[in-house]
């Protein structure tokens, strides 16, 4: 990284940098993974580059069918160029099938295949827990407004079945997701544009046949390899990198 580089803003996942241009923002993945709100904490070597390439590979689909998104280009094997968008303080999740917190909530069992997509919110606040919200609070707390919601409901719905099918191909069940949405203004013209990234940091996968998951779920669950799982994911995909590094997970008290 370059020193006189401008640091913007430094996630759990991500630095974001000042980009080249104005309106850009060059983002950088890290190898940290973090789970149960950073409680759990460890350097995955190889994570990065992987995640680098896998959300670069869905945004440019999403691109290449009409969908807006942030991404512009990849730089490198850990960096890409994003326009720079105001994010909206949401954390938008559509589930597909019962797993994770709605599972505990609603004594599902895990996978048990939900009537329709369900949109969900969870509002972005890390020392709170990222709670779940609903468009009641989303509104009268002035996050966003009702023509929002609705362009974000509509935006993750065409990112679900996107997804759904380019995973379906390749054997893996999407078992949920969640995505950010960002702001950008053109003039007085104001837009939604997905955001952040799409992983299998932000996405529940789980192989078809098997059951096996190939998402953050094997860190937070101590399943096994993480990057053994993000590199089946990529080597289904055809995106696989030419040279990730072999896990090292060191483990940070």
């Amino acid at each position: 990284m370059a020193p006189r580089r401008k640091k913007i803003y430094e996630g759990k996942a991500k630095t974001l940098y000042e980009g080249p241009e104005p309106g850009t923002l060059v983002q950088y993945f890290k190898d940290d993974a973090t789970a149960f709100n950073a409680q759990k904490k460890a350097t995955i070597e190889g994570k990065g580059v992987l995640n680098n390439r896998l959300s670069e590979y869905f945004m440019t689909g999403l691109t290449n069918i009409g969908v807006p998104n942030h991404f512009i280009k990849r730089l490198n094997m850990r960096e890409q160029l994003i326009r720079q968008v105001e994010i909206v303080p949401l954390e938008v999740i559509v589930r597909n099938f019962a797993a994770g917190s709605i599972s505990k909530r609603l004594g599902l069992e895990e996978g048990t295949p939900l009537p329709r997509p369900i949109v969900e919110y969870s509002y972005k606040n890390d020392d709170l827990g990222d709670p779940l919200v609903p468009e009641e609070y989303i509104i009268a707390f002035g996050w966003a407004n009702q023509q929002d919601l609705d362009d974000i409901v509509a935006l993750a719905l065409r990112v679900n079945d996107f997804l759904t099918g380019v995973f379906y191909a390749v054997g893996i069940k999407l078992i949920d997701f969640k995505i950010e949405v960002g702001r950008v203004w053109e003039g007085d013209f104001m837009r939604l544009l997905v955001a952040d990234e799409i992983s299998p940091d932000s996405c529940r996968l789980w192989d078809m046949k098997t059951g096996e998951k190939l998402d953050k779920d094997v860190f937070r669950r101590d399943l096994g390899n993480l990057t053994d799982a993000y590199t089946e994911v990529a080597r289904r995909l055809g995106v696989l990198p030419t040279n990730t590094a072999q896990i090292k997970p060191t483990l940070i008290n």
